[in-house]
């Protein structure tokens, strides 16, 4: 039980900025917290549904919305998107692996991370106001989820591009089979719960982004980084939300 209780807050420790207290921590607990990570995406889901009722009905939906969005980007210290800018400034400067590699552990954002960033704060932003009442609880809730989950079969496929530096090279090619099994039946399972037989839709539009980004990430660089992880998941939240707005 205390092993399952560090790893869960290893995963919380990792993909938010909620203050946690973690004692005997072990080099393997990251890999190990992955089973975990679609639980996390819940939490923030459920903060992000409590702002939501609370204001909904007494401010616009769009305001509503960005208070939302600003939520996300508070309580995870903007992981994501500044994985996506990295990621994007990385490989739409650099020609070759090590080139991308060295723009992404630059500190300084680019245009094409300008550019990224603000594009997936519109997408979410229009995405997410464009949802009738009835389907924002459920699309939020998935988004949230199975966008968390696309960073456990990344890491379990793919090999750190960096040998044995960031982040990422702390999960690359260490998850074991139980952890993706694990992390798969939550993050489906929890999504079915509130999506039912709509689910079909936003699980395959994120199982593409799993795919087709993880396929460009061996092709450029051989791997992941932790900034390819980060994009993944903004792509495939940002892939849910449209779906649940093309679906009727």
């Amino acid at each position: 039980m205390k092993d399952f209780v560090r790893r869960f807050l290893t995963a919380v420790q990792f993909l938010t900025r909620f203050p946690v207290h973690r004692t005997g921590f072990r080099q393997d607990d990251l890999s190990k917290s992955a089973a975990f990570f679609p639980l996390i995406g819940l939490l923030l889901a459920s903060g992000g549904l409590l702002l939501h009722f609370a204001l909904v009905g007494r401010v616009s939906n769009a305001v509503v919305v960005v208070l939302v969005l600003l939520y996300l980007v508070l309580i995870t210290g903007g992981l994501h998107e500044d994985g996506l800018a990295d990621a994007a400034d990385g490989f739409g400067g650099g020609w070759d692996k090590e080139q991308a590699l060295a723009i992404m552990r630059d500190s300084r954002i680019g245009s094409y991370g300008a550019i990224a960033i603000s594009l997936s704060l519109l997408g979410r932003f229009v995405f997410l106001t464009d949802l009738t009442p009835e389907k924002f609880t459920p699309y939020f809730v998935a988004g949230q989820v199975l966008s968390r989950w696309t960073a456990v079969p990344l890491s379990f496929f793919l090999r750190s591009a960096r040998a044995g530096t960031g982040q990422g090279s702390l999960v690359a090619g260490k998850i074991s089979w139980p952890s993706l099994i694990a992390a798969t039946l939550l993050a489906f399972g929890i999504a079915a719960a509130f999506l039912n037989a709509k689910l079909v839709w936003p699980g395959l539009t994120v199982l593409c982004v799993a795919v087709i980004t993880g396929l460009y990430y061996q092709k450029r660089l051989g791997g992941i980084t932790g900034d390819c992880l980060g994009a993944s998941i903004q792509l495939a939240e940002i892939g849910v939300y449209l779906a649940g707005v093309l679906i009727h």
